[in-house]
């Protein structure tokens, strides 16, 4: 069965099939779908944003629809970049630029202090366009330097102190058994096959 992600990003796309192999779901972006749609997100939540995602795609298939919204919570910003993390320093910033800005505002915070988490929310419209939610979590600590190759977005600088490493120095496997977006999504399929 196809899931649509509600996304035109191929990294997601990829970790999601990750996470969904051994299921009879497949996940497929919107433009594999053939689903083009300008979507604006607006709400003040990841759950509303996914869940705004998740019914613009709906609109235009009988398929299961997947949107997450995810994001970088840093504690001593009280929150931020929160759901604006893709857009933070602006739309087409890079990455390299997003961590520069963070450590700025982070000046005279202590390393130890430097707590974080991400967090995602995923909304699933269903064939018959009822819908669910749910939110999960992933705790790490800020780290300065930049390191590992695999994940994306904010990956190199999330340290995870348990492993000493930052999430995209672990592998997919490792990654995915406990980030917010392995967490959420396994609990959202397991919700899918229970309907």
């Amino acid at each position: 069965m196809r899931i649509v992600i509600a996304t035109g990003n191929k990294d997601k796309v990829r970790e999601i099939n990750e996470l969904l192999e051994g299921t009879l779901f497949e996940a497929v972006s919107m433009k594999e779908a053939g689903i083009e749609c300008d979507i604006v997100e607006d709400a003040d939540s990841f759950k509303g944003n996914a869940l705004i995602k998740a019914q613009a795609v709906a609109q235009f298939t009988d398929d299961y629809v997947l949107a997450d919204d995810s994001g970088l919570c840093i504690d001593a910003l009280d929150g931020a970049p929160g759901i604006y993390s893709s857009r933070f320093c602006g739309e087409d910033s890079t990455y390299e630029e997003k961590f520069r800005k963070i450590f700025e505002m982070l000046e005279g915070v202590p390393e130890d202090e430097r707590t974080a988490h991400f967090t995602c929310a995923i909304a699933v419209v269903r064939p018959d366009k009822t819908f669910f939610e749910v939110e999960e979590y992933f705790e790490g600590v800020l780290h300065e330097t930049p390191a590992g190759a695999n994940g994306f977005g904010y990956d190199p600088i999330f340290y995870v102190p348990e492993y000493g490493m930052t999430s995209a120095q672990m592998s997919p496997e490792m990654k995915n058994s406990m980030s917010h977006r392995g967490k959420a999504l396994r609990k959202a399929v397991g919700m899918i096959l229970e309907s």
